[in-house]
């Protein structure tokens, strides 16, 4: 039994490792997002750490040129 976990915790350990890229959102997704979201044109893009978590800092002008920053978690929860 002991055999069995031995071998089995690593490897479930690193299948959630290889896995949470799939949980995240990408910077270029998080860009149109807010892009759709706003009906505008995004002007710049960046990830930044906040809290010890992810988040897309997107500024977008829309098209009565008013420029919106738009937040998004970079991890899907």
């Amino acid at each position: 039994m002991r055999k069995l976990l031995a071998r089995t915790i690593p490897a479930l350990l690193l299948a959630l490792v290889l896995a949470a890229p799939l949980w995240a959102i990408t910077l270029d997704e998080a860009a149109r997002q807010a892009a759709r979201r706003y009906d505008g044109k995004v002007v710049s893009a960046r990830t930044v750490e906040r809290n010890n978590r992810r988040v897309h800092v997107i500024r977008v002008v829309t098209r009565d040129d008013v420029v919106r920053t738009v937040r998004i978690p970079a991890d899907k929860d």
